[in-house]
């Protein structure tokens, strides 16, 4: 699969072309649109991973899915970190686990915390080192010409957002289990992995098989009619 090298278009004139996909039939969609649901609906936040080793283009080609989110102004205002190295997820799990100490023995707050308990979240994060990857996202908050002219990207939050969401749907439709994971603050990420100063760290997440022992919370999500409005 080939595809034109991106470049920014900042300031160029709009080129409009032709859009055509074919149209799903009416049986067809409605058999497939059950089955996204059903097959979603088994997703779950995962703690604890095996370290089985996982195909690495199963992971690439999620990261690819991602890349097609829709973005503000199509600026695409990402950049996905993919690690596998056991010294670097180490450094990693260690910087992170020592902001959740601090966060978690008073930072967040007891509103926060008393949110957090009926995961049975802690300090403690070994799906850094256990997971066979992490993908580290990155906002690009602005790019820079060649001149070193600087042009901010807009919508930012919302667009890696909508990427890493589609990430998750990819991985997790491919047979694996993630995790997003926001150590508080995350500067640390930028630093250990030398990404340049437009760019902030937005999550880590974890990829990999579950556990053979693996449990999570028994937790149940809002149902259709909870969060559709109907006019």
């Amino acid at each position: 699969m080939t595809t034109a090298q991106w470049t920014p278009t900042y300031g160029d004139p709009f080129e409009p072309v032709p859009y055509r996909p074919a149209r799903v039939p009416a049986e067809e969609a409605l058999a497939t649109a059950a089955d996204l649901r059903r097959r979603m609906d088994t997703r779950r936040t995962v703690r604890m991973f095996s370290t089985d080793p996982v195909p690495e283009q199963v992971v690439v080609d999620a990261i690819a899915v991602a890349a097609t989110a829709p973005s503000g102004a199509h600026q695409q205002p990402w950049t996905f970190v993919l690690i596998e190295d056991a010294e670097t997820k180490q450094r990693i799990r260690e910087a992170a686990e020592e902001e959740e100490r601090v966060s978690y023995e008073g930072r967040l707050g007891e509103e926060w915390l008393s949110a957090l308990r009926p995961l049975g979240t802690d300090a403690v994060k070994t799906h850094l080192t256990d997971a066979p990857y992490l993908i580290v996202v990155f906002q690009q908050r602005y790019f820079l010409d060649e001149d070193g002219t600087k042009h901010k990207h807009y919508y930012v939050d919302e667009s890696v957002g909508i990427a890493v969401g589609m990430l998750l749907t990819a991985l997790h439709l491919s047979g694996l289990a993630a995790l997003t994971h926001t150590p508080s603050p995350m500067r640390f990420l930028g630093e250990l992995l030398e990404r340049p100063q437009n760019e902030k760290a937005f999550a880590v997440i974890p990829v990999g098989y579950p556990a053979d022992d693996c449990v999570v919370p028994n937790l149940v999500r809002k149902s259709i009619d909870q969060v559709l409005i109907r006019r």
